[in-house]
């Protein structure tokens, strides 16, 4: 009888049990492995076995090649939770906990960085843009109610323009980024040098304006308030070079400032966006009597005395010292009967007359009522007292 050797029983299951597990760990490392039809596939891979079974063909579901994903110009809503420069800006403004994150982030993405309407700041910046105008213009009408309607133009620009606007977005501690995109921080100004298209200037081209151009044409007061823009300015082409440059930074940190106050007036409402207002942009001090400019100050006073039914502005030799010296100097003073109008010092009796005669119209085109005017905008409040309406002058003499 023959012995059976039970050492080799064990070696045999023990190689079986090996090529059966190395086999099941194959297996497993291809989980998204299909079983399909020899006729439907392409490309197939086929397993060694020694069984005259024909085998399954197994095609892998995972492309090869992948499309690579696009970026985003702009950052994800989503990050804008973990921004520190965002939170600082938050706390920074006193901004109310009522303006979430998520809306201080998109006001800091300009049009020209993204173009979706849903993620930059373009609605938020022509909502703000007109209540600044608003509340700045109904502050200067009632302030300056004699103020020429050019004066008025540029008194509103000196508070609300691109240029102040964007002072105040840099006090503010706004940083821009150097190029938009996903990977930018929220808490960064996103902005290109090009145009980007804020639909916060509103304004009309002329039609001569292919001929006029190339000429400095004369433009009326008429003309610069039914054609031109808020501040009275043509509608200008898309600039280029470094001219181009500064002008769409001053509009991308003047449409920040534009889309915050919006924010605040979306999410406060308008109690909370005057107040704003007030503190940032109405509070900053601006010389108006530096914005004048007369070419005939002597002929518009005869005029203005001429309207108002004043007695003809005569000018009077106040004083004088070193008539005969290399600088001598003349004080004028500017009658209207017995009634002083102003009072100028200069080199000549022509120069102190002329600058008499600015004073003059100077103090009649810059009265203000008191330092504290009532606006209409204060009649909204509850409990307000009667309203009592401002002097309104008719308007400039020429």
């Amino acid at each position: 009888m023959k012995r059976v050797r039970l050492d080799r029983w064990g070696g045999q299951l023990l190689h079986a049990h090996g090529r059966s597990g190395s086999s099941i760990a194959r297996q497993a490392r291809q989980p998204f492995a299909c079983i399909v039809n020899p006729q439907t596939t392409t490309t197939t891979r086929r397993h060694a076995s020694s069984s005259a079974a024909a085998s399954p063909q197994i095609v892998d579901s995972i492309p090869i090649d992948q499309a690579p994903s696009t970026s985003l110009p702009s950052p994800a809503p989503q990050r804008a939770a973990g921004s520190a420069k965002l939170a600082a800006l938050h706390a920074r403004l006193s901004l109310s906990n009522k303006i979430p994150l998520e809306t201080l982030a998109r006001a800091l993405v300009v049009p020209s960085a993204d173009q979706n309407p849903s993620f930059n700041n373009s609605n938020l910046a022509f909502l703000g843009s007109t209540f600044i105008n608003y509340h700045v213009l109904e502050y200067l009408v009632c302030k300056w109610p004699r103020l020429p309607m050019s004066l008025l133009y540029e008194a509103l620009r000196a508070y609300a323009g691109k240029e102040s606007l964007h002072q105040i977005a840099r006090r503010w501690g706004v940083e821009a980024a150097a190029a938009p995109g996903e990977e930018v921080d929220p808490g960064l100004l996103q902005w290109k040098p090009v145009a980007s298209g804020l639909q916060t200037r509103w304004g009309y081209v002329r039609a001569e304006a292919a001929v006029t151009e190339r000429y400095e044409a004369r433009r009326g007061i008429s003309s610069r308030v039914v054609l031109d823009d808020d501040f009275g300015d043509t509608v200008q082409k898309p600039l280029t070079g470094e001219e181009g440059y500064n002008h769409y930074q001053h509009e991308a940190y003047s449409s920040l400032v534009q889309a915050v106050i919006g924010a605040i007036y979306t999410h406060c409402g308008r109690e909370a966006t005057r107040d704003f207002v007030k503190s940032h942009v109405l509070s900053r001090q601006v010389d108006v009597s530096s914005m004048f400019e007369f070419k005939l100050p002597t002929r518009e006073l005869a005029m203005l005395c001429a309207r108002e039914g004043f007695d003809a502005p005569t000018a009077r030799l106040e004083s004088e010292t070193g008539r005969l010296s290399r600088t001598p100097v003349f004080v004028v003073g500017i009658y209207s009967g017995a009634e002083k109008l102003g009072e100028g010092s200069g080199p000549s009796l022509d120069v102190a007359r002329w600058k008499a005669s600015m004073n003059a119209l100077k103090a009649w085109y810059l009265y203000s009522p008191s330092n504290k005017v009532r606006v209409p905008s204060d009649m909204l409040e509850e409990g307000a007292k009667p309203w009592k309406a401002p002097h309104i002058d008719i308007g400039e003499v020429i």
